[in-house]
């Protein structure tokens, strides 16, 4: 799960395996010791990884500092421990089920939702974004003294997941509280306060993603990767001044999905 590796083409003079190749095992070695650590809760720093949670919102470029200091100290960028994964996890099931709750739904309903939240709009939309993030950030954003290193897809992934956390729990935790009396009323107020929260949720997810690039030395340009700022704010007035409503939109595709 590295985000970078150092590529050689030639061997070592006393047979040893070139760079690239040792690079490959090490990663696939700690993507093993990653899995296998799935199922050993007590080797978990779940303390650790609600502290990373918490600044996700409050600060995430110490998260990023933190990321820092693992390559120096493990030689790796993304997290070797996944109690990160696992409270994601946990809070994408709480949430949905309060989603479920707010929409009357029953227990059948609810259950289709999570699989679906879970298995398409996490990991395959996740998939789907990283894999196309990986490819851009290899393909154009690695400087050119640095061609010998690359963006590894896993450390993609989990700049996804850190993006994803803060727009998870600002539209599905935070905005459950105003989605009955609020957001679904039909008023300005309503599209207003709704589609105010989606602002703040794609903006953080676009920020945090940012930030996880720019945290590679070996990239450039990584401020691009702010640009979907523009488009946002236009379609966030253009849904105001036109009486879009985000949430209530999601409220019937969610109802859709379960039918």
């Amino acid at each position: 799960m590295l985000p970078s590796t150092s590529v050689s083409s030639s061997l070592q003079g006393n047979g040893v395996l070139n760079s690239r190749d040792a690079a490959r095992h090490t990663a696939g070695a700690k993507r093993y010791k990653y899995l296998r650590r799935l199922f050993r809760f007590r080797q978990m720093d779940f303390e650790f990884a609600a502290w990373q949670m918490l600044y996700l919102f409050t600060s995430p470029q110490r998260v990023y500092r933190n990321f820092h200091y693992r390559k120096q100290t493990k030689d790796q960028w993304a997290r070797d421990d996944p109690a990160f994964l696992v409270l994601l996890s946990i809070w994408l099931c709480v949430s949905t089920i309060g989603f479920g709750f707010v929409l009357d739904m029953g227990v059948f309903e609810t259950l289709k939702l999570l699989l679906w939240v879970v298995f398409i709009d996490c990991v395959g939309v996740g998939l789907l974004i990283s894999t196309s993030m990986w490819f851009i950030s290899n393909k154009y954003l690695v400087k050119r003294h640095s061609r010998d290193y690359d963006v590894e897809w896993g450390y993609a992934f989990d700049v996804h997941l850190n993006a994803f956390y803060p727009l998870l729990v600002i539209l599905h935790f935070i905005q459950l509280f105003f989605i009955n009396h609020v957001i679904l009323t039909d008023t300005f107020i309503g599209y207003l306060v709704g589609n105010t929260l989606w602002l703040i949720a794609v903006g953080y997810y676009i920020y945090v993603t940012f930030l996880g690039y720019s945290a590679l030395p070996f990239l450039k340009n990584t401020v691009i990767l702010l640009y979907p700022f523009a488009p946002l704010i236009l379609l966030y007035g253009l849904s105001l001044a036109l009486g879009w409503n985000f949430t209530h939109a999601l409220c019937s595709f969610y109802k859709y999905r379960v039918k």
